[in-house]
This record gives C-alpha cells, structure tokens and sequence, in this order.
C-alpha cells in the first residue's frame, strides 16, 4: 500500500509558542555579542532560522563565521526551554486529536517541514508532548530558501520509507503562503490553515488544495489528508 506522508510546519499550524523562539534568539544575540533590537525589521514568518539568523547577523555587523554561528546556536538552545515555560503557548486546536488519529493509520507517515533549526524543532515539540508522532522531516539548520527544504524533506521521507515517494501522495500542511509555495515545489499537495499571522483572504491568494480557519473540524482535516473530502475550488 502507498503510504500518505503529511508534512508539518510546527509554529503557527501544531502550535503557538508564544513567540519563543524569538525571544530565545534575542537572549541569545544579547549574552554571546551584546546587542539588542530592533528586530521589527526582520521578517520571519515562514522563513528558516538559517535565514533569519543571517539577516539578525547582517543587521548587527556581526560577522556570520561558523564560530559565532556555533555560539549563537548554543546559547539560543540554552534559552529556549526556559522561553518556552515563561512566554503563554499552547497547542493548536484540533492538533491533538488530528495527530493521534493520523499516528494510529498505518499507510500515513508523519514528518516535520519547517523553518526551525533542528535541535529548536525538537525542544518545542517535546515541551508541547507532540514530538513522538514525527520520525524525519526538513528544518531551517542549512537553507535560506523554503523550497530547498522542502525538497531535503522528501528525500528525508524516501529515506524513511525506503521507496519512492510520488509527489502526489504528500502533503504540506502549514499557516503562510511559503508553505504553500515549498509544497507546490516538490510536486505535493497543500492544506493552508489561518491560525498563524496570515489570514484566510491571504492565504486564499496562495492556492492551497484545502484552506481552513483552524483545524477544529478534526475529522473534515482527517478526510482532506486522507483523499476522502471533495479538493477546493
């Protein structure tokens, strides 16, 4: 049986950190290089760490060698947990049960498509107990460009199932009009949700194959993945 593999953007579509990530990045650029904001400037949703990170450097005349890049990254990993238990995050609705009905299917393979550094992936996820249901993914470690990533995550989920993976039988599920634009480059199929900063009208604009509000509606969510429910217009 050809397995579905969903593809899962983390902040915005599984959860909302509250925004985290950010404030452990800022923490970070002020213990290792001494510099405070503005950050306004620097755009960051749907976009990798690598990419934001780079245009933080370059705002700051910092010099972006792999030296301060190593001590960037340790000191943002020392901070996140503790940024994750102060700032107010939750889960997304129906993310929970979406998950687990999805992990108890077994032609569906869970994956992760974001723009997190791998090792920030892991920490949020597993702060919010979400981290069993995914096994491989493409995060924001190397690429600038979303697209890249989203083709390393489908060779991460051949890699995984040890076949071929038609673009027809992935999903890219996530909250900007980046997501939808990365899924549309490796051939898959996108569901677009607006729980992030985008708003449906916005998100509309980018031509998802599904668009919800919020995934509240489990099972409709459950039967778009699972080719069950009519494609929109």
């Amino acid at each position: 049986m050809m397995s579905t593999v969903c593809l899962f953007d983390i902040d915005g579509t599984l959860l909302n950190s509250g925004g985290a990530g950010q404030h452990a990045m800022e923490q970070a650029l002020l213990d290792v290089f001494g510099v405070t904001g503005p950050y306004e400037d620097i755009r960051a949703a749907g976009r990798t760490d690598k990419a934001i990170t780079t245009d933080l450097f370059n705002h700051h005349k910092i010099e972006l060698s792999e030296e301060n890049w190593n001590s960037f990254l340790e000191s943002y990993v020392a901070h996140l947990p503790n940024s994750l238990a102060t700032q107010k995050g939750s889960v997304l609705p129906g993310i929970v049960d979406i998950l687990n009905r999805l992990s108890e299917d077994e032609s569906v393979s869970l994956g992760l498509l974001t723009g997190n550094l791998r090792v920030g992936a892991d920490v949020k996820l597993q702060h919010y107990k979400l981290d069993h249901h995914f096994k491989f993914g493409g995060f924001g470690d190397v690429h600038h460009d979303r697209d890249d990533v989203a083709r390393f995550a489908l060779q991460e989920a051949i890699r995984h199932l040890d076949c071929d993976v038609p673009g027809e039988t992935v999903w890219v599920i996530g909250d900007t009009p980046s997501d939808v634009t990365c899924g549309r480059a490796i051939g898959a199929r996108t569901i677009a949700v607006a729980t992030g900063i985008y708003d449906a009208k916005v998100l509309k604009d980018a031509k998802p194959d599904y668009l919800f509000d919020d995934f509240s509606d489990v099972t409709t969510v459950v039967d778009c993945l699972m080719g069950l429910a009519n494609s929109a217009e």
